[in-house]
């Protein structure tokens, strides 16, 4: 047969119907039943869990030496952080530290008009305790020039998530130009309940080359935290990041729990439904939460796939990270 009939008889379209005939201009093909001593017998194929990760000793280490690898195996001589002042870029920021060393680090404040002053005291404080580099670079200025272009398209329509998002957009622009112009690593500091339920701006904060934290759920962030500073017999991480309420500071009085549960419970949820593949009524009957709260959360999840698609890689450190372990479709109807 020529090459074109060899592809149509391989074609597993054409497999739809057991005693289906193909068109051919050739005489006709016929089935042949093939003895049971010829065909080869299955192999029994060996699946291995990943152990678990016993202690904030191993997750450290983890993800320090995920860090270090990435950098040094693609040649990267210093990596960039966009410090905020919250846990999530204050982690990322210890851990590039214990990896690369302080030399090696660069972290850039980037302030808004919904930046607070404890923000920057914060972020400072934090960059002087890991002895990293610290620039701040405001983003006022782009932010009005944004505004003032866009005036007369935005005429009548209020302030919402797409002026948040545009500060958000504005920092993940300069903290790429920095990297194309210094051969800076961008880190992303985005952690897994964000990722989970889509509480991240595409070409923003989820901006970067490398996301440490997108298999290291909110709650552990913290726990995180506090072994460093007890392993450190100080405060290395300010006391005062690690008690502050969440927030993206990117409209006034803004708090993460104004769109989310608070983290306990959404990584109990984001728990058993990721990880454990439990469905809504069974996570609600587990633990006991209204079974509408847990419906909500799971549709986030479904509908955050194509934000995760276009998500940095990170390191794993649970049972099943994003990515080849949870395939699911970007769209699901819902």
């Amino acid at each position: 047969l020529d090459e074109v009939m060899r592809c149509r008889l391989q074609d597993p379209r054409r497999r739809d119907f057991k005693y289906r005939r193909l068109e051919t201009c050739y005489n006709d093909v016929h089935n042949i039943k093939i003895p049971a001593a010829l065909r080869k017998k299955k192999t029994s194929i060996e699946t291995r869990l990943t152990l678990p990760l016993v202690d904030e000793n191993e997750v450290w280490e983890a993800l320090v030496c995920g860090v270090r690898d990435y950098v040094e195996k693609n040649r990267f001589k210093s990596v960039v952080i966009g410090l905020s002042g919250g846990i999530d870029s204050a982690l990322v920021a210890a851990i590039a530290t214990d990896a690369l060393g302080p030399e090696r680090v660069y972290t850039v404040f980037l302030p808004s008009r919904f930046t607070s002053d404890e923000s920057y005291r914060d972020a400072k404080k934090l960059a002087e305790n890991l002895g990293v580099h610290f620039t701040v670079i405001e983003i006022e200025r782009l932010f009005l020039a944004y505004l003032e272009e866009l005036k007369p398209h935005f005429e009548g329509k209020p302030f919402d998530v797409t002026e948040e998002n545009l500060q958000a957009r504005i920092r993940g622009n300069i903290l790429m130009a920095l990297s194309n112009k210094f051969g800076h690593l961008v880190l992303s500091t985005g952690n897994k309940s964000e990722m989970s339920v889509g509480y991240a701006t595409l070409y923003g904060d989820m901006v970067g080359g490398f996301a440490v934290l997108k298999d290291v759920p909110k709650t552990l962030v913290w726990e995180l935290a506090r072994w460093r500073n007890k392993k450190a017999s100080w405060d290395l991480i300010p006391e005062e990041i690690i008690v502050r309420p969440p927030t993206a500071e990117l409209r006034e009085n803004q708090k993460d729990t104004d769109t989310l549960p608070p983290y306990e419970i959404l990584d109990r949820i984001l728990s058993l439904y990721i990880e454990k593949e439990e469905s809504v009524e069974e996570v609600a009957a587990r633990t006991g939460f209204d079974i509408q709260l847990v419906a909500k959360v799971a549709r986030m999840v479904d509908r955050a796939e194509y934000k995760r698609r276009q998500a940095p890689p990170g390191i794993k450190i649970t049972h099943r990270a994003f990515g080849k372990e949870r395939r699911m479709p970007i769209t699901r109807g819902q």
